[in-house]
């Protein structure tokens, strides 16, 4: 997960430039399993989120030939379940945040019409909770605080992680004051089309 996140950290200052890009995207190349996935580290835990991790990184270093992407989609997408979301693994529970990493990554390969729209946009549409808050998963506690943060649970410590993710939908949302959020790289959208798309 820190690669990817020095990587965007730097594209949001135009620093990618100062980076050994070939080693690492070999480095994340050599993540890939035969399968298709991706594991997190040499120790081998697979996850969907490291599927997303690496597909944004290598993505972000424009490196993203280097990995089997079909392969790669295929793997994601043995993780979809019939309510339309996305387990970390084939067969787990849907999660909004394996949701968030599968069609992030299937954004960024083009494989998007794989996706079922609208089952999962009734799945995530459920997360509301009465209080007006979101859950990540079905019968869970909301995922906001009222202190200034967002945290994972109520309760619990809020974090960089979880607040940057309630700005970012902020953002999807049009909130006033806040620069657009491209969904798929997490960046602001002025980033992503200067990286990616050049602009």
């Amino acid at each position: 997960m820190y690669t990817l996140s020095a990587i965007q950290v730097l594209a949001l200052f135009d620093k990618i430039d100062v980076l050994d890009i070939d080693k690492i995207s070999n480095y994340i190349v050599g993540l890939q399993n035969e399968d298709g996935s991706f594991s997190g580290d040499m120790w081998g835990e697979v996850d969907t989120r490291f599927s997303y991790i690496a597909i944004s990184s290598l993505a972000l270093l424009r490196q993203l030939d280097k990995i089997d992407m079909e392969k790669a989609v295929q793997y994601i997408l043995s993780c979809k379940n019939v309510d339309g979301g996305f387990g970390c693994t084939p067969g787990a529970e849907s999660h909004a945040g394996q949701i968030f990493c599968c069609v992030g990554a299937l954004a960024i390969t083009g494989s998007l019409h794989h996706v079922d729209k609208d089952l999962l946009g009734w799945w995530l549409c459920e997360r509301q909770v009465k209080s007006g808050g979101l859950n990540g998963r079905p019968e869970k506690l909301p995922d906001d605080r009222e202190n200034g943060g967002i945290s994972d649970r109520p309760e619990d410590a809020v974090d960089v992680f979880h607040t940057y993710f309630g700005v970012a939908g902020l953002s999807l949302l049009e909130y006033p004051g806040l620069k657009p959020i491209d969904p798929a790289y997490a960046l602001p959208v002025n980033v992503v089309n200067r990286i990616i798309f050049k602009k």
